[in-house]
């Protein structure tokens, strides 16, 4: 096990997700009189179907694809959403 790898990966996702709409839907679905075990199973679960989705993609497309391509195409769509935020008007 490559425990630099966990930590930066759990690091990079943590960061990721706080706030996002994703953890302010699982807020809002769990305030009340609902069962928030029941919430936090759901959301949880989908959190990990989604990386598991993402891991065996990742692996398809390496394949195919050199990872530095692939690291250089992410980081070009960030930048370009990002700047799609900023200016974005409304």
């Amino acid at each position: 096990m490559d425990w630099k790898l966990l930590a930066t990966t759990f690091g990079a996702v943590f960061i990721a997700e706080l706030g996002d709409k994703t953890q302010l839907a699982t807020l809002s679905m769990s305030s009340g009189q609902v069962n928030r075990l029941s919430v936090f199973l759901g959301s949880a679960s989908a959190l990990v179907c989604t990386s598991l989705l993402a891991v065996l993609a990742g692996g398809l497309i390496t394949r195919y694809v050199p990872p530095q391509y692939l690291r250089r195409g992410a980081g070009a769509i960030f930048i370009v959403l990002g700047l799609l935020y900023i200016f974005r008007k409304g």
